[in-house]
């Protein structure tokens, strides 16, 4: 099952994408379905079964030839959780270019984690914008995107698979000088503005099969520059989420980019940087391609891309009420 938000009536709306290659929404499918994709995922496995047998007869919708996709969860409730250094030979590579403040000897027993904020996230061929005139070093990383479809906190390795709803394509764009010069916290140049698509949609667990088995690739300008595949994580999944659940609960909704592998920018001899104009495609296996171009900042267009982003009050009962689930249920 893919599932994905689209622009309806000014609205984004979570849909299944049809065996047609249409987007239907979700509430034509089930009746009085949620709307967005994160009350999709609240709703619980009992309705997730409810939509996948209802979507094999999914027909007649929104064509996506000609559907403005959003980020398949476009305003997250709290911070993507990311991991750093999860391929050795993407470690290897920045080793003597990231600074003396963040160049450790070598890869940590533990996950290197950090966040992107919410406002980070655009959605396929939305525009990246570039950092200047703050900076020039603007780099691309492709990145297998968990969603967490089941809450819960101090989840062990041998049941993490269950606590994932599917996964989707995650590009950590950086800004390189930036993320060097916070005394080794990669956090500020991590979280500019539209600087992590997600998209094009999340394709379920399900019909993923193994997550340590996919080739993951980027390109620029039709240029590869990263080629590789998942099963050469450090960490891998479980372990992740493991990690990430000790002593925290994960919600429904939440994202994890699970790190990179080798071909960034920043570490080629000579260093390559995005320039205004330059079109990204991060693609992962059995998932899709994400595309995105950087674009000059414009205070204007940034302020409508918000905006469209924005749900307005509807007349149907809340998802929860709708697919016989409360806020309560949540751990059921």
């Amino acid at each position: 099952m893919r599932l994905a938000t689209y622009l309806a009536d000014g609205q984004p709306r979570a849909a299944v994408l049809a065996s047609d290659q249409t987007l239907v929404a979700v509430g034509d499918l089930v009746a009085g379905g949620p709307l967005q994709m994160l009350d999709v995922l609240d709703a619980g496995p009992s309705f997730w079964d409810r939509l996948r047998a209802a979507a094999t007869s999914g027909r007649g919708g929104q064509p996506l030839s000609t559907a403005r996709l959003l980020a398949p969860i476009p305003r997250p409730r709290r911070n993507m959780f990311c991991v750093g250094w999860n391929y050795s030979e993407h470690f290897a590579e920045g080793q003597g270019a990231r600074g003396p403040s963040d160049d450790a000897a070598k890869i940590p027993d533990y996950p290197a984690l950090f966040s992107k904020q919410p406002n980070g996230v655009v959605g396929p061929e939305a525009p990246v914008w570039h950092p200047a005139p703050v900076s020039n070093e603007l780099d691309w990383e492709v990145e297998l995107t968990v969603v967490v479809g089941t809450a819960g906190r101090d989840i062990s390795e041998a049941q993490a698979l269950e606590h994932v709803f599917g996964y989707t394509v995650g590009n950590d764009v950086s800004v390189r000088d930036v993320q060097r010069r916070h005394g080794g916290q990669w956090f500020k140049g991590k979280n500019f503005d539209t600087h992590c698509p997600l998209g094009p949609w999340i394709v379920s667990a399900d019909e993923i099969g193994d997550p340590q088995d996919l080739r993951i690739s980027l390109r620029v300008n039709g240029v590869t520059k990263q080629d590789s595949s998942t099963r050469f994580m450090v960490f891998r999944i479980p372990r992740i989420i493991k990690e990430l659940s000790t002593g925290m609960r994960l919600e429904p909704g939440d994202l994890i980019l699970t790190g990179t592998p080798e071909g960034v920018g920043f570490a080629r001899k000579p260093p390559e940087f995005l320039k205004v104009g330059d079109l990204m495609e991060a693609e992962v296996e059995k998932i899709g391609v994400l595309r995105n171009a950087v674009a000059a900042y414009s205070p204007e267009a940034s302020a409508a891309q918000l905006a469209s982003l924005e749900v307005r009050p509807t007349s149907r009962s809340s998802a929860n009420v709708a697919v016989g689930r409360t806020s309560g249920d949540r751990n059921a």
